[in-house]
């Protein structure tokens, strides 16, 4: 079993590594090392310079005169009225509607935007499955025909057997934005709880169904966020999960989310009757979720506040009228479960292990004492699961996956044959069982999902995609350049096969919350290199690529070192003859969003377009919305003297300056994002326009019906990547 923790940066995991939808994993890519000392490329002719910049008039943005003074500084917020929710503003509501008139007056002139569209449909069309999870021995799993807006839900009596449907979100809803999210069956596999999550929105609703008829039982939860996962009682009577209280009324999409509590909810009861397991009232920012263990003695408490580390209580549910007993406190390292052995605990952790290692613990005894199990290795410890009484941990190296199996005593017994290098994922299941799964990415590849026996150590393809491309004519390498300060930086390069000229190159990055950006797969960045252009993915400090010492490295008050590594991948690019002089565009989204304001900001003459996502743009109030407050561990706090003055002076809605050209710029957000709340591009994007910021087109394109990336549908995703790659494509001269 590998337990789940809510991970309390809240950010997005969703849209690090410019995801893909649910189920795109990867098998093998050919990469080829380098570093920067490889001679420079043979030299192509540069691509044709883009035409000449289309006029825009941008809609009229009314400059309020709000002005905050903070630790003697006056700060200008002229733009604080677009903060204000578009489904209740009307001004707002009017304004967003001429800003998507002014964006498509302009995307619909772009010549590769059909041809994207095209293209992207047919790369999106192919068989995926996702993971599978065994439960009394049936096998439940994901699986989407290519293009079905969300994938649906089957189930297999067997692990051969004829699957069949038991829930199809297509149906939901007209426009594919209601989506089927979290799902976990009951120990016998005859329950299964859902989450449905509607326009894109964090908030859930569970539900349970009957998975011998398909009737959905009477059970209806609400007010739940960030996870819709619950944790079923061995004896299927019902489950533990975690809720808010109601928001106020219109407040939902905005409001910080405080006093998160952990229920038992009884199968056939009202959400009203539940039994309150575990609250901190005196502490109401805390985190809390909770895991049964498969052997159904223990429930296991997380909780978090705003950043990895965590604390861990057990309640030992064999005893009536137990209390939660406080294993780890004080918020001081990460405490992830992987499994027990009666009550011996396994748990990955970061104490005193920047790489991490796994420990383990005996929750019965007087005083905990944790000791290790697996030590730290040279490598970044990545996961790690308690499986058929083995240990399997995957290691990054270099941003790339390696498995390995232990004996409880963290004896090394083999490794797990890869396919490749990439990425591996999964390797789920129960302690006593050895069958597991596990699936693979990589760049130029979509998903393969293995079978592992661990006791035999045979593993097999259990289900793989036609694909709907060559990928052999696409190459993955990885180089190393060097940042500003001398530091190493990874950076992944992929392009059509026998091409080594300049060339319009997408560079993509993150650098936050120890997000490790790995080989994955998506099918529009294979539409950009089929059409000519090179995708570039650098592995900033922030991330997690290298543990703890990276991600320090690229929080706080080092933040910039995070801009610095963008900033250097982009000239090492146009220096090494990868990108075309006049051809490289910078893409991000969420962190990634605000990497590319800051950067734009910074170095508006070293980008030729730009395109942030979802961003964290305003770094003095985001901590004032939805999920804000969970990020001040890799930002900081803008109430204290010391981070707001850093946060200040990189933040991109503070630091847009007029009087210099800015390259042409589509900002991307949608008006149910309630992670990073629309209003954050909103006040951006009016700064931006109202700018003396060059001739270059400034746009914002505004999705309806979605949020930060969870859940999005298909097509909602295709039509997106299809404007912003056509955008971009325009003005670095893709032909």
């Amino acid at each position: 079993m590998r337990w789940t923790v809510v991970a309390a940066t809240l950010l997005t995991s969703a849209c690090a590594a410019n995801p893909p939808p649910e189920g795109l994993l990867v098998p093998p890519a050919t990469m080829a090392a380098a570093d920067e000392a490889a001679p420079a490329p043979e030299a192509m002719p540069a691509p044709v310079a883009a035409p000449d910049y289309p006029a825009v008039t941008y809609p009229a943005a009314r400059r309020g005169d709000t002005v905050d003074t903070q630790f003697g500084v006056a700060v200008a917020d002229p733009y604080r009225w677009l903060e204000n929710d578009v489904r209740t503003d009307a001004d707002v509501a009017a304004w967003v509607t001429a800003q998507n008139q002014a964006t498509n007056a302009v995307l619909d002139k772009l010549p590769l935007r059909d041809a994207f569209k095209k293209r992207m449909t047919a790369l999106y069309d192919y068989e995926r499955f996702g993971i599978p999870r065994k439960r009394g021995g049936h096998y439940f799993y994901t699986h989407n025909t290519g293009l079905q807006n969300q994938s649906v839900l089957f189930v297999r009596d067997g692990l051969d057997g004829e699957g069949r449907v038991l829930i199809d979100p297509n149906g939901w809803s007209a426009d594919g934005a209601t989506a089927l999210a979290e799902w976990t069956p009951s120990e016998d596999g005859k329950l299964l709880a859902y989450s449905v999550q509607d326009g894109g929105t964090d908030w859930r609703t569970v539900k349970v169904m009957d998975t011998a008829t398909g009737s959905i039982r009477s059970d209806d939860l609400k007010w739940l966020k960030y996870t819709g996962s619950v944790a079923w009682a061995k004896d299927g009577s019902g489950f533990y999960y975690s809720r808010f209280p109601a928001p106020k009324e219109g407040k939902a999409f905005q409001q910080s989310t405080l006093n998160n509590r952990i229920y038992f909810h009884k199968l056939g009861m009202p959400q009203s009757s539940d039994r309150l397991v575990y609250s901190t009232p005196g502490e109401p920012k805390l985190l809390h979720s909770a895991e049964v263990t498969d052997d159904g003695r223990w429930l296991v408490i997380y909780t978090s506040e705003a950043g990895d580390e965590n604390d861990i209580h057990v309640l030992d549910l064999a005893k009536r009228g137990a209390k939660p007993r406080a294993i780890f406190t004080g918020l001081k390292n990460q405490w992830y479960g992987i499994g027990n052995d009666g009550s011996r605990f396994f748990f990955q952790t970061n104490k005193d292990a920047p790489l991490k290692q796994i420990m383990a613990v005996d929750v019965t005894a007087p005083a905990i004492t944790p000791a290790t199990v697996i030590g730290e290795a040279k490598q970044t410890l990545d996961g790690a699961s308690l499986i058929g009484g083995k240990i399997i941990t995957t290691y990054l190296v270099d941003a790339k996956s390696e498995a390995r199996v232990h004996d409880l005593d963290g004896q090394l017994l083999s490794t797990v044959p890869l396919p490749g290098i990439g990425t591996a994922t999964g390797f789920g299941g129960r302690a006593d069982d050895p069958e597991t799964f596990f699936s693979f990415t990589s760049f130029n590849r979509p998903a393969t999902v293995y079978r592992f026996d661990t006791a035999s150590g045979s593993e097999s393809a259990w289900a793989s995609p036609k694909l709907t491309f060559d990928p052999e004519a696409i190459t993955v390498e990885q180089r190393f350049y060097t940042s500003k300060d001398g530091t190493k930086v990874p950076l992944f390069l992929v392009r059509k096969k026998g091409t080594s000229g300049p060339a319009p190159t997408l560079l993509y990055g993150y650098g936050g919350f120890n997000i490790s950006l790995t080989p994955s797969f998506n099918p529009a960045n294979i539409a950009w290199v089929e059409q000519g252009g090179v995708y570039a993915l650098a592995n900033l400090r922030g991330g997690g690529e290298y543990g703890d010492p990276w991600h320090d490295a690229g929080r706080l008050a080092n933040k910039q070192n995070v801009f610095d590594d963008f900033i250097a991948a982009g000239e090492y690019l146009k220096a090494n003859g990868i990108a075309a002089p006049k051809g490289l565009a910078a893409i991000g989204r969420s962190n990634g969003g605000l990497l590319v304001g800051a950067v734009v900001n910074q170095r508006p003459d070293l980008f030729d377009a730009v395109s942030p996502g979802v961003g964290v743009m305003d770094m003095l109030r985001f901590d004032q919305f939805t999920a804000g407050r969970f990020w001040v561990d890799d930002y900081g706090y803008p109430s204290k003297d010391a981070d707001f003055r850093a946060l200040y002076a990189y933040s991109p809605y503070h630091n847009i300056k007029g009087g210099r050209a800015y390259p042409p710029l589509i900002a991307v957000t949608a008006d149910t994002d309630d992670r990073v709340v629309p209003g954050h591009s909103f006040k951006y994007i009016a700064a931006l326009q109202n700018a003396d910021a060059g001739p270059a087109p400034h746009l914002i394109r505004i999705e309806t019906r979605a949020g930060h990336g969870s859940g999005k549908p298909i097509t909602k995703i295709i039509d997106e990547y299809a404007d912003v790659y056509a955008f971009l494509g325009y003005y670095t001269g893709l032909k």
